[in-house]
């Protein structure tokens, strides 16, 4: 089993991490490590296993716990594995499979795991997988199901990638299906049939015609969106289609509920069949929380809206504010250029170290 220094610095902790390979349902390998390290160096820390995630939390009695909340899985092996590195001291950077997505945020976690015994809040830690897969899979929902009192607290921070800034809250995102109609001919005489995939122009129109949202809420901004993501039809190619689908994602503000967010959409498409095929509600940002805005204040005061969605949802569900708090530029998440720069990965450590010290 590979060995974790969890009091090394964080940087040299996420080097660890990232050369431990853990692609979706690949996790085992990493999640024992975490594990052995956890029961080994955080003596302190109640450590319990369910599935291939790793949980951990103190029970110091303090009047508010916070949930420190990372998922141990990556997508796929891209030619990025092993580590590799550029520059040194303050400007190395780390490059590897996962460096951004997510286990900079899993080291922080695990160094103040095992570095600081009696935190101002009492913490959990929550290691999870399956976070890259289809959202029934996801590691959260089982231990919701079979430990639910461990997800609970006073304000969730999932270390995804925020370019070590605090991004509250997440949109909503909807995934619905239009459907058209019409009748086959042979395309030698097409005027016999109905061209259902041209009866498609007239939503097509009015997805580029269309003008999204901009809200505020508490101070950030929200930019919502309505794209086309794929068109289906056809039969054949000597054939009027007689069927056409168009898929169609939506991103949310969380000021909307799944239930006003299709009600929108049943609108913009007036007239057209619609299917909902996905949706996962956004969440408010919550900054207004007492921890929340303390949380803020140790890193450095500034906070952005999250535009995409995230766990932080998870965690809103259950009644208490989240937030996306962790080293990396998001928009390097999935690429095979991944990469992060050591000193942001021990800038994260050092505020959520302020943050929960007495």
């Amino acid at each position: 089993m590979p060995s974790l220094d969890l009091r090394a610095d964080p940087a040299e902790l996420t080097a660890a991490l990232v050369d431990i390979a853990s692609v979706s349902g690949e996790e085992a390998e990493l999640a024992d490590a975490v594990e052995a390290a956890l029961r080994a160096q955080a003596p302190h820390l109640e450590v319990v296993r369910n599935g291939d995630a790793v949980l951990a939390r103190t029970t110091l009695g303090r009047t508010s716990r916070v949930v420190l909340a990372g998922h141990l899985d990556t997508v796929p092996v891209n030619d990025n594995l092993p580590l590799t590195r550029t520059g040194t001291g303050d400007d190395e950077v780390l490059h590897g499979l996962g460096t951004v997505d997510m286990k900079g945020g899993d080291a922080v976690f695990l160094h103040l795991a095992a570095t600081l015994p009696e935190p101002r809040h009492d913490v959990t830690f929550v290691f999870y997988d399956c976070e890259e897969v289809e959202a029934v899979r996801n590691g959260l929902g089982r231990i919701e199901r079979e430990l639910p009192g461990w997800l609970h607290g006073d304000l969730a921070v999932v270390g995804e990638p925020s370019n070590a800034v605090i991004e509250a809250g997440c949109q909503g995102t909807m995934r619905v299906e239009l459907a058209t109609s019409g009748a086959r001919a042979h395309t030698a005489r097409a005027w016999m049939g109905v061209n259902a995939i041209h009866a498609l122009a007239e939503p097509l129109r009015r997805l580029t015609a269309y003008e999204p949202r901009v809200v505020d809420i508490d101070g950030l901004t929200y930019r919502e969106g309505l794209q086309a993501v794929r068109i289906g039809g056809g039969v054949s190619g000597n054939v009027v289609p007689d069927a056409a689908v168009l898929a169609v994602n939506h991103r949310f503000a969380p000021d909307r509920t799944p239930e006003q967010a299709e009600q929108h959409l049943r609108e913009v498409f007036d007239g057209y069949e619609l299917t909902v095929v996905d949706c996962s509600p956004g969440a408010l940002p919550g900054l207004s929380a007492p921890a929340a805005a303390e949380l803020v204040t140790a890193a450095g005061g500034r906070a952005a809206a999250k535009l995409g969605w995230t766990d932080v949802s998870r965690f809103a569900a259950l009644g208490m504010p989240a937030v996306n708090f962790g080293p990396g530029d998001p928009t390097l998440a999935h690429t095979r250029q991944e990469h992060v720069a050591a000193a942001e990965i021990r800038r994260v450590s050092e505020a959520l170290r302020t943050f929960l010290s007495p």
